[in-house]
């Protein structure tokens, strides 16, 4: 697939202007790369959370297998990069503040959201694709839309010790690390489209199959009636 042939590129090149072209940072050395991993890595978190919401709220709506796949799809990928933001974290916080882990509202907020989503997987697979829980697991995605903007603006509002990167305060970036950084960004946004896609179609292929089962198995007790 073509999409996935660019993102392949996109991801050597992102490499290659990270630990080849933008410098090493004074204060905290080598750990800063850290950082063009963790900053994308959040934002295809919340595309990943937003596409589940949007498409769980879509199934309440519509009762659409295809809005289904989406919402299960978004809530593996956002989970996924979740899991990538809280390992990468640590890591430059320990460089940072001297710790691994500290309750700041952010940090605090994100490992929220990221079991918030764990849960509406676990209630799906549990659940064995019924209505019942299905109805539960998106209202769950739903909450997790307003835990994604106290994630965003916990640093504002509570200002804890995670910088606000992106705004240029409590760190930002030198002119030579933008475009590492604004590369990274965007392959991460063709990474997080390709995952959600590929995802959403096997996701339809299952539901396909099962809807071939289902109908095998009727036709099966009507013949032995």
């Amino acid at each position: 697939m073509a999409l996935a042939t660019v993102t392949a590129l996109m991801l050597l090149a992102a490499l290659y202007l990270i630990f080849g072209v933008a410098p090493v940072e004074a204060q905290m050395g080598i750990v800063q790369k850290v950082f063009y991993f963790h900053v994308p890595s959040a934002y295809a978190m919340y595309v990943g959370w937003f596409v589940c919401a949007v498409s769980s709220g879509m199934w309440l709506w519509k009762r659409s297998d295809k809005w289904d796949a989406w919402a299960v799809a978004g809530a593996e990928v956002g989970l996924i990069f979740c899991a990538i933001v809280l390992v990468t974290g640590p890591l430059w916080a320990r460089k940072a503040w001297g710790v691994y882990w500290t309750w700041d509202p952010r940090l605090t907020s994100t490992l929220l959201g990221g079991l918030m989503f764990f849960a509406y997987l676990v209630l799906r697979g549990l659940g064995g694709g019924g209505l019942a829980e299905k109805r539960f697991a998106s209202a769950l995605a739903l909450l997790g839309i307003p835990n994604a903007g106290l994630i965003h603006f916990s640093v504002k509002r509570w200002r804890g010790q995670h910088p606000q990167v992106i705004t240029g305060r409590g760190g930002g970036l030198s002119a030579d690390m933008k475009p590492a950084f604004f590369f990274a960004l965007l392959t991460f946004t063709a990474l997080v489209a390709l995952l959600l896609w590929t995802r959403a179609r096997a996701e339809r292929t299952r539901q396909a199959v099962l809807r071939l089962e289902l109908d095998a198995a009727e036709r099966g007790l009507l013949e032995d009636a």
